[in-house]
């Protein structure tokens, strides 16, 4: 029976706020980050930090710590992400997801010492980790799977199960989307345990019913006497430099997350991001906190939803292979048999994978989805600081023109709106601006001739 877990890059502790309620006991976190680790201490008093996770293995293997049922961890996306240059296990922080590996087989062998089954493993990342050149994906699983050899794939598929000698291993692309919050949000969602553990029960459900369109909603509207326009029902991806840095992000362009309220265009508060995440509202506003420590905090997070469903249905399971009717041979990946004949590869790139009996839902949807839009998150209470002044408004246009970009025609009109109310002294100090920009240049085409 699962009761206890321990947490590894702990963040801002999304599990605890969607396993605690479900029953779990969390022992200790790990994280090192300042802003984060004072939420913890604030909001977790009695659960001991550990700082570094590096220092976790040794810990457990002298028992100075319980060896937990369940261990958790996102160890750092940025490594397998764009805005981390994509540099995998190059990377310092992408070679803490083998690290992730050796605080797994401490506790285990721990566990193993007082008779207890192995631990259920969860790992949340990034989906750019399944195209990552360093192969950091296929390290991990191989390594959790007991194999003697790393498999390799150019592209992993969004979905798939490895059995190996060791622990049995699947994973999940979910979309927070359909979970109840008005965000697009993919991530990869990994479990692994014992060879008496079947995560594909956990992560993979039958498929019986059409799937649900995100549906239509006003995006104009009037709250707390306020009027609001956004430009979709849902925004993209939260990201931790939100808040802070606009340039070259898809979002600056087609209006997601940016609210216009009363004529005016912001930004989402902490708040709304929190509600965005499915956190508590005023989770992150401890004493002291900037709103770029909260933004940055949330931005990294999990969203609360999908981690609280895959919980629930972690404790419900029941150990026993539900899918065992169906025919299973048909998605072995062939391709690997001979080089890894310790291991069974099942590629459920398709998504919806038809076992004959009965079908199987791999896709990024649940069965059944939970829908929110943007208009339940909003507030009509914002920090001022958080509204796009006209200068600004005035830089997203003139980067559109000069890089020819698409935007959302209503957000043109809502951005050419405010940047029409720049002062003289504002015009006048922007033309300057872009004529020593013209000069600079001028001077570098001289010298290279």
């Amino acid at each position: 029976m699962i009761k206890t877990v321990g947490s590894i890059c702990s963040g801002i502790e999304a599990a605890s706020v969607a396993w605690r309620p479900l029953g779990l006991k969390f022992e200790w976190f790990s994280e090192i980050a300042p802003f984060p680790s004072r939420v913890l201490s604030e909001k977790f008093p009695q659960i001991v930090n550990l700082g570094d996770m590096n220092d976790i293995p040794e810990k457990l293997i002298n028992e100075n710590i319980c060896a937990p049922d369940i261990i958790c961890g996102g160890t750092p996306c940025q490594a397998f992400s764009l805005a981390g240059e994509k540099r995998g296990l190059n990377d310092e922080r992408g070679n803490l997801t083998l690290r992730f590996v050796d605080i797994i087989e401490a506790n285990d062998k721990i566990r193993e010492k007082k008779n207890k089954k192995p631990c259920i493993v969860f790992w949340e990342n990034v989906e750019g980790v399944l195209t990552d050149k360093t192969n950091a994906f296929g390290c991990l699983i191989s390594s959790l799977a007991g194999l003697e050899n790393v498999v390799e794939m150019k592209k992993w598929p969004n979905a798939g199960i490895l059995e190996g000698k060791k622990r049995n291993v699947a994973w999940r692309i979910l979309d927070a989307k359909y979970f109840g919050l008005p965000q697009q949000r993919r991530r990869l969602y990994v479990l692994a345990g014992g060879k008496e553990f079947h995560p594909e029960d956990i992560l993979f459900e039958i498929h019986d019913r059409d799937f649900e369109e995100y549906p239509v909603g006003t995006l104009k509207f009037k709250k707390e006497g306020h009027s609001f326009e956004v430009f979709r029902e849902y925004s993209d991806c939260l990201y931790s430099a939100y808040g802070t840095k606009w340039n070259g992000n898809a979002a600056a362009y087609n209006g997601s997350l940016f609210v216009v309220q009363d004529d005016r265009i912001r930004r989402f508060s902490p708040l709304e991001c929190e509600r965005l995440m499915g956190f508590p509202d005023d989770y992150t506003d401890i004493k002291g906190a900037k709103r770029t420590n909260r933004y940055q905090a949330i931005g990294n997070s999990w969203a609360v939803p999908v981690v609280q469903w895959i919980g629930k249905k972690l404790i419900s399971n029941d150990s026993s292979k539900k899918y065992i009717y169906g025919d299973w041979k048909k998605y072995i990946d062939t391709s690997l048999i001979n080089k890894y004949y310790d291991s069974i590869l099942y590629n459920f790139n398709k998504g919806i994978i038809d076992m004959g009996k009965l079908k199987i839902n791999c896709t990024e949807q649940p069965e059944e989805c939970k829908f929110k839009s943007l208009k339940d998150i909003i507030s009509g209470d914002p920090p001022k600081e958080i509204y796009i002044s006209p200068v600004g408004c005035n830089g997203i246009i003139r980067r559109k023109q000069e890089r020819n970009l698409k935007i959302n025609t209503r957000l043109e009109k809502a951005l050419l709106k405010v940047a029409s109310e720049m002062t003289e002294e504002e015009i006048e100090k922007k033309s300057r601006i872009q004529k020593r920009g013209k000069h600079s240049q001028d001077k570098q085409k001289i010298v290279y001739v």
